[in-house]
């Protein structure tokens, strides 16, 4: 049975005039949600996107605008981004019409207020973004301070489906040495708030500083894990389990685990593919736990160091290879990765793809080098956006950017 994998994509709301970052989430949702002036479409909730597809005590859950096909439109922390999530596939092909589709959807939303939607990790622009006025996120905001204040960033989030809880933490902990190798090659936010950072995902160092993102330990069980989360959830430190924010983590409502360690992916046909390749590094994992093998042994403190280089170079430098420790080329270490993916990607007939496609990443770099190329024509971070637009979302028949 092949395993289903859907994908929820943070995007940036840009001014469609000045490609500032436009604050206009919940107008662009709520025109979402009546297209045509009727009634607003049944709300579903989507995956589960730290936790703001879910109810919070205290407050009223978020708005949600579904479309047919089973796509949704959400809102996440900031006014200057909105979330589309798209139904689970079960092929590449499907994957990438399902991304396409939805980031459609979600430029259309934008497009109605005034905006375009863009897949950046990270706003490029200077100004500070404006809080979504919900319950649950004033009480974030309150909780955390500046790190809440500053946090706009947009990232790209990959539900593979697990048979129950016991093999979904089997998974985790057998994935969790390739995540930054996935960072590395998703990377596309090297600007941050006007300022080149030197970072090809300088929206992977924005997160790790909150306290219960990144790197995550081997578990061992479901019980184990659900151990640890509780004793996070005790400390006070997250207020609920939508704030365990780690590189990958069971899903709360949805028999997944989901892998969040990787930027928005400029590129829809890139995107489908790191989406194929978490999926098959899971099922591996899977597999792995089936016939014995215990998960690489590597700490917190290691898997850190490698996903800091990961997110400083991407794959224009050195990586951490796994089987080493070591720095050692970017492509040999994505070959590695290739390597253990290879009989599940050739199972689900995907591999001729994922191979040519990841080649094109290695040879043209991902979304930060087409951002710091684009700026450097002219020195215009509208250049930025106006690339990003051009790569990354699919204008509608007819209508230019």
């Amino acid at each position: 049975m092949v395993r289903t994998f859907g994908v929820e994509e943070e995007l940036l709301l840009v001014d469609a005039r000045s490609r500032q970052p436009l604050a206009a989430s919940e107008d662009a949702v709520q025109r979402a949600q009546r297209p045509d002036a009727g009634e607003p479409a049944p709300a579903a909730a989507p995956l589960d996107a730290d936790g703001a597809g879910e109810a919070q005590p205290g407050g009223p859950g978020p708005k949600v605008a579904t479309a047919p096909g089973g796509h949704a439109l959400t809102l996440e922390l900031q006014q200057e981004q909105i979330e589309v999530v798209g139904p689970p596939q079960t092929s590449l092909a499907d994957q990438i019409a399902a991304i396409r589709t939805g980031r459609t959807l979600a430029d259309a939303a934008a497009r109605a207020v005034g905006g375009r939607a863009v897949a950046i990790g990270t706003s490029v622009s200077a100004g500070l973004p404006h809080l979504v006025p919900e319950a649950r996120y004033r009480r974030i905001q309150r909780h955390v301070g500046i790190l809440a204040a500053e946090q706009l960033t947009c990232g790209f989030h990959v539900h593979v489906a697990v048979d129950d809880r016991e093999q979904g933490v089997a998974a985790l902990d057998r994935i969790r040495v390739w995540l930054p190798v996935l960072l590395a090659l998703s990377a596309n936010s090297p600007f941050w708030y006007g300022v080149e950072s030197g970072f090809a995902s300088y929206r992977y160092q924005a997160w790790t500083r909150w306290p219960t993102a990144g790197a995550y330990e081997i578990f061992g069980s479901a019980e184990a894990y659900d151990r640890c989360m509780a004793a996070v959830l005790r400390s006070g430190v997250a207020l609920d389990d939508g704030m365990l924010y780690y590189d990958a983590r069971l899903s709360v409502p949805w028999p997944t685990i989901e892998v969040r360690v990787a930027d928005v992916v400029l590129d829809p046909v890139q995107a489908g593919v790191i989406a194929a390749m978490i999926r098959a590094l899971v099922e591996t994992a899977c597999r792995q736990h089936r016939d014995g093998v215990p998960p690489h042994p590597a700490g917190v403190t290691e898997l850190r160091a490698w996903s800091w280089r990961a997110s400083r170079f991407g794959v224009e430098e050195k990586l951490v290879s796994p089987s080493t420790g070591r720095p050692t080329p970017a492509g040999h270490v994505v070959a590695e990765l290739l390597d253990l993916l290879r009989p599940v990607l050739d199972e689900y007939g995907e591999d001729a793809q994922v191979q040519a496609v990841v080649a094109e990443i290695l040879q043209d770099g991902p979304g930060a080098q087409r951002q710091r190329e684009a700026f450097a024509r002219r020195h215009d971070l509208t250049d930025v956006v106006d690339t990003a637009i051009s790569l990354g979302t699919p204008a509608p028949d007819g209508v230019g950017a």
